[in-house]
């Protein structure tokens, strides 16, 4: 259908542009790269108002791109800026940061549901996208005039390339371990984001006789459980506790949330508030993650290709979503769940690896 053909014309978008605008963004400017993704973002959310079908796709190659750019140059401007300017070179106060800062971002996100449900009803399905476009406009004047540009440092002066950012992800190991989490969990987050309506309906319409779904209320609810997330990372962050251990035990935690979710809806006979229980603590591990995954990225990804790598784990991530969304058929809710499960008891693996990895070579130093 139209919706589909949207949905994948989206998601391709990001997989094919991701490492060129991440390549763009770190040779040209990160702070160019914000700007860029606040004004494809808006001429996304402006093309809903078209009822022509090319301007829709369009719109949607536009967001894709503009996400590709969200997730990579805003966080690179900041570890690059934290790590040049002297006040954090080496990093340390950055988990912290990211911590506050996706703390910040589950209250934001609780705001705007409200926001969109209110401009929904003012000016119909395309109102929120219409008041989008206002914040994203407020955004980029603040980046536009608060922040200095900064660009990937490269040891030869040159532009960084996509084959160069390559070959330093296949010569170290602790690159390609912290990608594969990237691309594990934001996989199977996305499949998540795709199927906890159908499921959260078909739950609630057995357990209370065809009664409709609150999703404003369950959306609500996840975001308030992003913000323990969050908060949790941060105080263990100020704790000490070293983000490989941090983020092995709260993938092992999602893995165990997401298995929880795939039986509670295979099955009819289980309660509404096993399933229930097991998305809330998913996405409270959602809320641990991204500051997890900002912190191990600022310590192993260089900062000559930062945005190119982020960009280039994109590829087998939105590959994997869309060969589930192709595949949901047959998979059903249920099925999707357990791929998600499974993708992410690989990233437990692959982050256990890594803080083995860590840990023996501070052994001999320690000794």
């Amino acid at each position: 259908g139209l919706v589909s053909k949207l949905f994948l014309t989206g998601f391709a978008s990001t997989a094919l542009f991701g490492p060129l605008v991440g390549r763009a963004s770190d040779a040209y400017g990160r702070k160019k790269g914000t700007l860029a993704f606040a004004l494809l973002y808006a001429l996304g959310a402006a093309s809903t108002k078209s009822p022509l079908l090319t301007v829709l796709l369009m719109g949607r190659v536009f967001s894709g791109i503009g996400t590709s750019l969200l997730f990579s140059a805003p966080e690179s401007w900041l570890v690059g800026e934290a790590q040049k300017g002297g006040d954090d070179p080496d990093g340390s106060y950055l988990g912290e940061t990211f911590g506050l800062a996706y703390a910040g971002d589950a209250i934001v996100a609780i705001i705007a549901g409200q926001l969109a449900s209110i401009a929904a009803s003012a000016k119909g399905p395309t109102g929120p996208f219409e008041l989008s476009t206002a914040f994203l406009a407020i955004g980029g004047i603040l980046a536009g005039f608060l922040w200095k540009e900064n660009v990937a440092e490269t040891t030869k002066g040159e532009k960084p390339s996509i084959s160069e950012a390559v070959d330093v992800v296949k010569n170290d190991p602790k690159i390609m371990l912290v990608g594969a989490v990237q691309s594990l969990f934001e996989a199977a987050m996305y499949i998540f984001v795709l199927q906890w309506p159908p499921a959260i309906s078909a739950a609630i319409a057995r357990a209370y006789s065809g009664a409709a779904t609150p999703y404003g209320t369950v959306f609500s609810c996840f975001m308030a459980s992003c913000l323990l997330g969050s908060t949790c990372f941060s105080q263990f962050a100020k704790l000490g506790v070293p983000a490989e251990t941090f983020t092995s035990a709260m993938l092992t935690l999602a893995t165990v949330a997401m298995g929880g979710a795939a039986v509670a809806a295979s099955s009819a006979s289980m309660p509404l508030w096993a399933l229930i229980s097991s998305f809330f603590a998913f996405e409270a591990c959602v809320g641990m993650y991204f500051p997890s995954i900002g912190t191990l990225r600022s310590k192993y990804v260089p900062d000559s290709h930062r945005s190119v790598i982020m960009n280039l784990f994109g590829i087998p991530l939105n590959v994997l979503v869309v060969s589930v969304f192709l595949s949901i058929k047959r998979l059903g809710v249920s099925g999707a769940l357990s791929v998600s499960t499974c993708a992410l008891g690989i990233a437990s693996v692959c982050m256990l690896t890594l803080r083995s990895m860590v840990s023996k070579k501070r052994e001999p130093t320690e000794a």
